[in-house]
C-alpha cells in the first residue's frame, strides 16, 4: 500500500477518499474506477484506484468495518459534492 500508517477508519474517511478522487485532487490520471478487496497474504482489506487497464494507481488500507458497511458508497459514489 502507498502508506501503512495511512488507514481509512471511519464511512466519513471513505466519503471524502472517493470525493478528493472525483474532484482530480490526489493528482491521479486515468482514472477508470474505484474497488474494494481483501489482500490474499494476510487478509487485510483495502479501497483500489483503477486505470482503464485495471492497473492500481493508488490503494489505502480500510478497517473491517468499513470494509462491511462502505460497499455502497464505493458502488454509489459519494452523496455529497466536491
Amino acid at each position: 500500500m502507498n502508506n501503512e500508517l495511512d488507514i481509512i477508519e471511519s464511512l466519513e474517511e471513505l466519503e471524502q477518499f472517493l470525493i478528493s478522487v472525483e474532484a482530480g485532487g490526489l493528482g491521479l490520471e486515468g482514472v477508470e474506477g474505484v474497488g474494494m478487496a481483501t489482500n490474499n497474504s494476510d487478509g487485510r482489506h483495502f479501497v483500489a484506484v483503477f486505470n482503464s487497464s485495471h492497473k492500481v494507481l493508488l490503494a489505502r488500507w480500510i478497517t473491517k468495518e468499513v470494509f462491511d458497511n462502505g460497499k455502497d458508497l464505493v458502488r454509489n459514489g459519494p452523496r455529497r459534492t466536491h
